[in-house]
C-alpha cells in the first residue's frame, strides 16, 4: 500500500464522519463515547448535537496534564472541534486554538460549530500530522484524539510534532494500537487504517 491511498481512505472515510459517526466504529461514540471517556459532563451538556454526533474520539488528552489560561494548543486531526472547543475553555480569551484536518469537510463542519459555540479566538488548516503549517516552537501544548495513529508516517509526525512545541511544551494524546491482526473481520487492509 502506497502512502496517498492510505490518506485518500482516511480522507473519504472521515467525510463520511462529519455528518455522523453512528455505526462507523467498533466503539462507542458521540454524546456516550465521550462521557465514557472521562470529559467534563458540564462541558458536554453544552455541545450541541451538531458537533457531538462526529465525536469518534478514543480517549481524554485533557486528562494528561493541565492545560492553563493563555496557552496556545494545536489540535491535530481536530474534527468536527469537539477538541477544541474543549481547549478554548481551558485556555481563555487570551489563549490561542488552532486544529488542523486533512479533510475538508471536517474543517467545515469544525468552524459552523466554533462558531456556535461562541469560541472567537481560533484557527483552522487542511493539513496532516506529517507537515503541521506552523513555525517552530508555537505551542504549548499538542492534543491529538485518535488520530495519530492513522498517519502512515509516524517518525514525520512526531518529529513535527517536536518541531512547532515550545522548548517546555508537552504532547498530550489518546489513541489505540492494534497489536495483532486486523482490527475488523472483511475489511481490506485500506479500511483497517481508518477503523
Amino acid at each position: 500500500m502506497d502512502v496517498v491511498s492510505i490518506r485518500n481512505a482516511i480522507r473519504k472515510k472521515y467525510a463520511e464522519v462529519s455528518g455522523t459517526a453512528a455505526n462507523k466504529f467498533n466503539y462507542p461514540t458521540g454524546r456516550d463515547g465521550a462521557a465514557l471517556q472521562g470529559y467534563d459532563l458540564m462541558i458536554l451538556v453544552n455541545m450541541p448535537d451538531g458537533l457531538i454526533e462526529s465525536f469518534c474520539g478514543v480517549g481524554n488528552p485533557f486528562t494528561l496534564g493541565q492545560i492553563s489560561p493563555e496557552e496556545a494548543v494545536l489540535d491535530i486531526g481536530c474534527g468536527a472541534g469537539f477538541d477544541m472547543i474543549v481547549a478554548s475553555h481551558l485556555v481563555g480569551r487570551k489563549g490561542k486554538v488552532c486544529g488542523i484536518d486533512i479533510t475538508q469537510e471536517m474543517l467545515e463542519k469544525a468552524k459552523k460549530n466554533l462558531e456556535q459555540a461562541a469560541v472567537s479566538v481560533y484557527e483552522l488548516q487542511v493539513a496532516g500530522a506529517e507537515e503541521i503549517p506552523y513555525d517552530n516552537e508555537t505551542f504549548d501544548v499538542v492534543t491529538s484524539n485518535g488520530v495519530l495513529n492513522l498517519s502512515p508516517l509516524k517518525g514525520k509526525s512526531f518529529k513535527e510534532i517536536y518541531r512547532v512545541l515550545k522548548p517546555t511544551g508537552r504532547l498530550q494524546f489518546a489513541d489505540i494500537v492494534l497489536k495483532e491482526g486486523k482490527s475488523s473481520s472483511g475489511s481490506s487492509p485500506l479500511d483497517d487504517w481508518s477503523n
